[in-house]
């Protein structure tokens, strides 16, 4: 009878979760109920807030212009509460300086009443600070026709019909979400045809993933052959995207024999499979078939996002056992460390992921959509706000490409290895504490010997670059860290010849003194261009003199190719 209750239970925070895209109400409550009990245990600095300071300030800037003259000492616009699009100087003129003033003060008006409240619980009151702020920007005049100098100048010109093609645009995006098809044109980019066709085979192909190698492409290659992880949260062709922004061509076409690992978009039969079984059918499994095909040759190790924090589990499980088959560690927009993951860490927490393991329980995954909520109210500007103006008010269409279209090609995630990676990573950084067991048994950062090419990005809502670059705090190896601006994809996906990029290099030598984040971009070389010539030198200066490519595959061993890059997981939906 208790398992039935349970069950029922189960089921009723499943059905609350398809409504509410993963979020619990639960999680919600508990943070607005601590924040408003402390804020009415404090009525004389409420009663300030609320009568004084910006909203003070709000009505005299209203009443100077009405009467036509110009507000002093207007606020200054913050990074936590400006949307960025009103410094378009078409809100310069009257009156849509007045919306963009009132939008402003309001929003330093409602930081200072839900931010630093005594006695709320700092998770709490970073809960109701993001909800607070999440709200406010649906109330920015940039997202309203009536209050949009550039959709009420479209209107006129065009006597209305950006507003009809905006409705058309929306008639046809609703058609499509309620069919379960990407948006308009991402059907024109399909792996195997205009992304992901950087010539290779498959090698290896198991439960969860399949291993491509790449044919080479110069007479010659490094000696030492170069594995890449990316995340089974994404698709692994974002690293192979067109001919001219894919970082696995860029390595091939510099003499390098690579493979990648394509994981497969995992169903509610694979509701049992956690990080131990992603390590070793993914990552060891593949290093197995490398050292075949490519004998007595150590390896370097790419990993990306969650495949970076897999890699340097990997990393610091072979230290412990003695394995040296690893020359090189790279981690890419990779956390060890989830002490301070971000905005991300507001989706976290024991309510949280207890409501969470009830969705993902009763359908044995969770699915792309379901994580889309929680990334898009982390850039609600970018991935919300701003798409819907252009499109339904302006009635124009974004040109789809290359990364925008991988961003449509979702997979899911197993129910057992996302709440093991929420709970034992995230909700106890057990990696960063050297309690996190593989086979039974910790591992430590600390042992990894292998020096280690790190790369964050400056905008990462994902994995923020101060969170990536708490690495330096568990490893005394030799560490090259790198921050290139860009956020957590178009960072990575960072071509040499792409427009207004930059980085920041410093290398550190193995037991050297830690150097702060502050330290670091004081002292890091200033490096115009992409980063990936960076990495490229890196990984060279670590290899042997060049000899003749490799094999494809090696049959007699059991890696025959079994058909052609990029294989046929990565088709799956």
């Amino acid at each position: 009878m208790e398992d039935k209750v349970e069950a029922l239970d189960r089921t009723l925070h499943a059905v609350m979760g398809q409504l509410t895209r993963g979020i619990s109400p639960a999680a919600m409550m508990l943070a607005w109920s601590d924040w408003a009990i402390h804020l009415a245990a404090q009525p004389v600095r409420s009663a300030q807030v609320l009568v004084s300071g910006p909203l003070t300030r709000a009505v005299e800037a209203t009443g100077q212009a009405f009467q036509a003259l110009p507000p002093r000492e207007p606020p200054t616009p913050d990074s936590h509460e400006d949307d960025r699009r009103l410094a378009d100087p078409s809100w310069d003129a009257w009156p849509f300086t007045l919306y963009r003033q009132a939008f402003r003060t309001s929003g330093q008006w409602l930081r200072q009443l839900t931010e630093g409240v005594p006695g709320v619980e700092r998770h709490h009151g970073q809960v109701v600070a993001f909800a607070a702020r999440q709200l406010h920007e649906i109330c920015s005049p940039a997202n309203w026709p009536a209050t949009h100098p550039l959709v009420l100048q479209r209107t006129a010109a065009t006597g209305g019909m950006n507003l009809l093609q905006g409705a058309r645009n929306f008639a046809e995006d609703l058609q499509r979400s309620l069919q379960r098809l990407p948006p308009k044109a991402a059907e024109d980019f399909v792996p195997g045809r205009q992304v992901a066709i950087t010539p290779g085979k498959v090698v290896l192909r198991n439960h969860l993933m399949e291993l491509i190698q790449y044919a080479p492409t110069t007479a010659k290659v490094h000696p030492e052959p170069l594995l890449i992880m990316s995340a089974w949260i994404m698709k692994y062709y974002i690293l192979d995207l067109s001919p001219h922004n894919s970082l696995i061509r860029y390595l091939v076409d510099k003499g390098h024999t690579v493979f990648a690992i394509s994981w497969r978009n995992p169903d509610s039969d694979d509701r049992d499979l956690g990080i131990n079984d992603y390590l070793a059918q993914g990552f060891m499994a593949s290093l197995d078939a490398i050292n075949a095909i490519v004998p007595r040759r150590r390896v370097h190790a790419v990993g990306y996002c969650l495949g970076g924090t897999l890699l340097a589990i990997g990393a610091a499980a072979m230290a412990r056992d003695g394995d040296d088959r690893l020359a090189t560690v790279s981690l890419l927009a990779a956390q060890t460390d989830f002490t301070e993951p971000g905005e991300l860490g507001l989706f976290i927490d024991e309510s949280q992921l207890s409501f969470m393991e009830d969705l993902m329980a009763r359908q044995g995954y969770l699915d792309s959509s379901q994580m889309a909520g929680a990334f898009n109210l982390l850039r609600a500007i970018d991935l919300i706000w701003s798409p819907m103006v252009q499109n339904y008010l302006l009635g124009e269409r974004s040109p789809m490409t290359d990364l925008m279209a991988w961003n449509t090609d979702g997979t899911r995630m197993p129910y057992r290895m996302h709440a093991d990676y929420l709970r034992s990573l995230f909700l106890d950084n057990a990696l960063a504490r050297g309690q996190y067991l593989v086979n039974g048994r910790p591992v430590s950062l600390g042992d990894i010997e292998a020096p280690i090419f790190a790369v964050a990005t400056q905008t990462d809502h994902v994995a923020p670059w101060r969170s990536v670059y708490k690495l330096n705090l568990l490893c005394d190896t030799e560490i090259s860290f790198v921050l290139t601006n860009g956020g957590h994809n178009a960072g990575i996906v960072s071509e040499p010849g792409h427009a207004h990029r930059h980085c920041r290099v410093l290398h550190r030598a193995r037991n050297a003194p830690y150097v702060s984040p502050d330290e670091y971009v004081a002292r890091a070389e200033h490096v115009e261009g992409s980063w990936w010539p960076a990495l490229q030198a890196w990984l060279a200066a670590r290899s042997g003199p060049r000899c003749k490519p490799p094999r494809m595959g090696h049959a007699e061993l059991g890696y025959a190719p079994l058909c052609d890059a990029p294989g046929t997981y990565v088709m799956a939906h």
